[in-house]
């Protein structure tokens, strides 16, 4: 509410008089100035003018009436009042006045004049904006007087035993990558950071309501939180993001973040592993006298979480915790994240691959030996797992602490195959024995490899089709056909030459028989030494397909259970 008070007292001394009497009657009110020139006799005049300091001003002009007798003065005029934004006021106002005017002469040529105003003023306000003031004028004007004198660098405290409780909380929007070669784990998370700053507080009724301001991060103090297992020297947030302050003086200040943290990996069931990484944030340089942390929440938002193709979070809570360094106490938070691995991929080029160079490694012993390839296929074997070793090698850190499942399994084919290239040449080396190679078969040996293990492995006996009985070849006796006389010395040569030429015949039959009789024999070695081999191949096919089979059991039925044994998501 605006009061206008006026009082005007006006009093004139005799002036001298003439026969065309004149009056100048300067007065002035602070304020307001009065100018009243008056001139006399008849016809009577009277001018009145009134100026107004600024922001007051008359509009329209001021308006006279007069009339005789008694003498009177009526006045009406109209005041218009400007003031500076933000506020206009259309001011009018009706002015009404009276004068009453007595004149008295005397002999002594004296005038005396007295002269009552009476002024009476109606006011009537209304309050409405004639100039709008925009939203940007009054946040220019708030930010100007916000940080007229503010220093960043100077902790927000009235006193200085004063602590800043600083509310943490993290968003991870992103598992970029888990590193277990360099063990580092990649990850694009926000930082959720409120405090109070009392040298940023204000009054909003004085600023068109305003309650909050968004202003950049570097233009006010900022608790330096910082990562502290950081591994590429940025231990900052990677992007100085705006801070919305309110009128209370409270910040909250979310900046997106990239950090490389280290984590020790534990690859023991790889690819069946899991992995517990974690991230240690406090400030860097206030103890927690001056700086003190607070979880907004115990388990970190995933709400925007991108899923990664290659690991899963099963759990990621926060943890409050502090160290001491003397007299002081540091505060920090530490997030950790529960990761497991999905093996799918894994499985299907790495574990899948191997286990079918392991069966080929059993079929070796299925391979006829006459074919010469089985030392072939095994040696094509070991160099297969020989690259898959070297792949393995460049995913698994180099750590002689732990073997990881896949190496192990790769470790147990290749001795596997090993044995199996050395079990070959063996194998091999009997099949082809003989008595030429002079290795006579002991009778134990045909005992058990000839007559008993046929019958358990399931094979066909091994029968002598070899053996046949023995020929007695016997000179026949020769008798003559004729009488004692038809003998003669002619008949006597014959015979002789017919004996020569049977006994010459017999020896020959004998030769082939007893040849026959020998390659029999070398045969029958042979073929024994072959099936000794046969037997071999089958026992061994039978021994390495249960090794492989129990050894590809043992050692993954450890990571299979605990892949299994996951506990439930939680959020």
């Amino acid at each position: 509410m605006i009061w206008f008070g006026l009082i005007v007292f006006l009093s004139l001394s005799p002036r001298s008089l003439s026969p065309y009497c004149s009056l100048n009657c300067p007065l002035s009110l602070s304020p307001l100035t009065f100018s009243l020139p008056l001139s006399l006799p008849p016809p009577l005049s009277l001018s009145l003018s009134l100026s107004l300091p600024p922001p007051l001003s008359l509009s329209p002009p001021l308006s006279l009436s007069l009339s005789l007798p008694p003498l009177s003065l009526s006045l009406s005029l109209s005041l218009s009042l400007s003031l500076p934004p933000p506020l206009s006021l259309p001011l009018s106002l009706a002015l009404s006045l009276s004068l009453s005017l007595s004149l008295s002469l005397s002999l002594s040529l004296s005038l005396s004049l007295s002269l009552s105003l009476s002024l009476s003023l109606s006011l009537s306000l209304s309050l409405a904006p004639e100039e709008f003031v925009s939203l940007a004028e009054m946040e220019d004007a708030l930010l100007r007087n916000l940080f007229r004198g503010y220093q960043k660098w100077v902790r927000p405290v009235l006193h200085a035993n004063d602590t800043i409780t600083v509310r943490f909380g993290l968003k991870i929007s992103q598992l970029v990558d888990v590193d277990e070669k360099n063990q580092l784990m990649t990850t694009n998370v926000w930082l959720w950071q409120e405090w109070v700053d009392v040298k940023l507080q204000w009054n909003p009724d004085e600023y068109g309501g305003i309650t909050s301001i968004r202003v950049p991060s570097e233009t006010i103090w900022l608790p330096d939180i910082v990562l502290y297992e950081n591994a590429d020297g940025r231990f900052e947030g990677s992007l100085m993001t705006k801070a919305i302050v309110r009128s209370d003086g409270t910040i909250r200040w979310t900046p997106p973040a990239s950090y490389k943290s280290s984590c020790t990996m534990d690859v023991t069931f790889f690819p069946f592993d899991r992995q517990n990484c974690s991230m240690k944030f406090g400030s860097w340089t206030y103890d927690g006298n001056m700086v003190d942390l607070v979880l907004v929440d115990h388990y970190v938002d995933r709400k925007d979480f991108f899923d990664n193709g290659e690991w899963e979070i099963l759990n990621a809570t926060g943890a409050k915790g502090s160290r001491r360094d003397g007299i002081y106490w540091y505060p920090f938070v530490t997030y950790s994240f529960i990761l497991k691995r999905l093996p799918l991929f894994y499985t299907l080029f790495l574990i899948i691959p191997c286990l079918g160079l392991s069966f080929l490694t059993v079929l070796v012993f299925y391979l006829p030996s006459d074919e010469g390839e089985k030392l072939s296929l095994s040696t094509s074997v070991l160099v297969s797992l020989t690259v898959f070793l070297l792949v393995i090698e460049e995913i698994i850190p180099s750590s002689s602490k732990v073997i990881p499942l896949i190496g192990e399994y790769l470790l147990f084919i290749m001795i596997f195959v090993t044995f199996s290239i050395i079990v070959t040449v063996f194998v091999i080396n009997v099949h082809h024995r003989s008595s030429a190679t002079y290795h006579p078969m002991a009778p134990w040996v045909k005992n058990l490899f000839l007559q008993r293990l046929p019958r358990l492995l399931c094979m066909r006996g091994h029968t002598d089709r070899y053996h046949y009985p023995d020929i007695e070849l016997r000179s026949p006796e020769l008798k003559p056909r004729g009488g004692p006389g038809r003998r003669g010395a002619s008949g006597q040569g014959q015979n002789h030459a017919w004996l020569a030429m049977l006994e010459k015949a017999t020896n020959s039959v004998r030769y082939i028989s007893r040849h026959i009789k020998k390659e029999h024999f070398i045969r029958e070695v042979v073929q024994d030494w072959k099936f000794v081999a046969q037997v071999l191949d089958r026992i061994l096919l039978w021994v390495f397909l249960t090794v492989s089979i129990l050894g590809t059991i043992l050692i993954f039925t450890p990571a299979i259970t605990l892949y299994l044994t996951t506990p439930p998501f939680n959020t």
